[in-house]
Parts: structure tokens; C-alpha cells; sequence
């Protein structure tokens, strides 16, 4: 199943970003952000880059919940035991085992962690650890832990739209789980295309 996220179309063929791309927290005011003291310093550092540092800038590969946010489509393909997502962004992929495995309790920690999956009722819920710290929460800059878990729930609301709930849990940033809610739309049709950040880049010549 491709899938696009709901916005207005740019007229490139792909949707305008969501705004939880863009910033994770954008329910909260920037005063009221739940963030721990060690999660609002990395913040304003990244800030105060301008976005530069950011590693997708850079030709890294997008983490989570950017993979999920990301305008660019990906594909969910259900086979027994494990549920792959295929990303065009960069080609990444992720695979949440639904087989009935618990968590590897000492994970290598990877840019798109460690997924299983359940069934509840018809909602796939999908909770994720073992995380590198180097990938940002969004576009703003938020940071993330090691210990982060990222809980998703995707829900199929009719035919041509699955609304996903994200829910990152990570006490060392945030002094409470922060969630974001919206939706996903059905590209039929449509396949991925071969999309390669080191082959495309442009932009890292003229950062300074």
C-alpha cells in the first residue's frame, strides 16, 4: 500500500508536510513544551544552527517519527510473521515482526529501531525501541534519548485514508509522552521510484 500524508498538493505531486514534520510539540506552546532540562539545552543549540546540522542535511538517514511525518510515500507490505514499510526517501526500510517476539532486551541501536506489532481489534499498534540518539524528532530540532519508545497506532478510517497516532515516550527529554494524531492517504496505482539523498544533494556545498 502506497501512501501519501493529507495536505494540500504543492503541484510537484507530492503533499505539503504536515506540521508535526515541521515540529512534534506544535500543541504546545513554546513556553508549556514538556521538555526536561537536558532536552531544552540540545534544542536550542540545534536551533541556534539554524537547521544545519540537521542530519538529513547531511545525507543520513531520515529516524523516527520523521520516516512517518516525511510528504514522501512508502509502502506496507503484510506477509505472516512481519510487516515491512518500504520508505522512497533515501530507500530505507523497517520491519515490525508480528510474530509474537518480545524486544530484544540489549538492541544495537539503529536510526528506525526495533518494531513488533500486535492486532487490537482493527488498529495495528507498533511499539518501537532501540534507537541511536543521532537522529532529530523533526525539522525543529527536537531531540531524543537512546531510551526513547515510539508507540504507533494505525487505524484504517475508510478506503483511502489510515489515521496514525505516534506517541513518543522518552523521560529523559520530555517530562511527559508526547503524542501527534493525523492522517495517511491511499496513493492506488502508484509504486515507489529509486531515490538516493547522496546522489541528489545540492545543498551541503553552501552551508557554512
Amino acid at each position: 500500500m502506497a501512501r501519501f500524508l493529507d495536505g494540500g498538493v504543492n503541484g510537484l505531486g507530492e503533499d505539503d508536510p504536515p506540521l508535526y514534520f515541521l515540529n512534534l510539540l506544535a500543541d504546545y506552546s513554546f513556553e508549556n513544551a514538556p521538555m526536561t532540562p537536558a532536552g531544552a539545552a540540545i534544542f536550542r543549540a540545534r536551533a541556534a544552527g539554524m537547521g544545519k546540522d540537521h542530519p538529513a542535511v547531511h545525507c543520513a538517514p531520515w529516524g523516527m517519527p520523521m520516516v512517518d511525518t516525511n510528504p514522501s510515500p512508502s509502502k506496507i507490505v503484510q506477509s505472516p510473521g512481519v510487516i515491512y514499510v518500504l520508505y522512497e526517501e533515501n530507500m530505507s526500510h523497517r520491519q515490525i515482526y508480528t510474530d509474537g517476539r518480545k524486544h530484544t532486551p540489549d538492541p544495537q541501536p539503529t536510526w528506525l529501531g526495533y518494531s513488533v506489532g500486535r492486532w487490537e481489534g482493527d488498529t495495528l499498534v507498533v511499539d518501537t525501541t532501540g534507537f541511536t540518539d543521532k537522529s532529530w524528532l523533526d525539522a525543529f530540532g527536537h531531540p531524543h534519548s537512546e531510551q526513547m519508545k515510539i508507540t504507533e497506532r494505525f487505524h484504517r478510517v475508510d478506503f483511502g485514508r489510515t489515521e496514525l497516532q505516534i506517541t513518543v515516550d522518552d523521560p529523559q527529554m520530555y517530562t511527559k509522552a508526547v503524542t501527534a494524531k493525523f492522517n495517511l492517504r491511499l496513493l492506488p496505482d502508484t509504486d515507489l521510484i529509486e531515490s538516493f539523498c547522496a546522489e541528489n544533494e545540492k545543498d551541503t556545498q553552501h552551508l557554512k
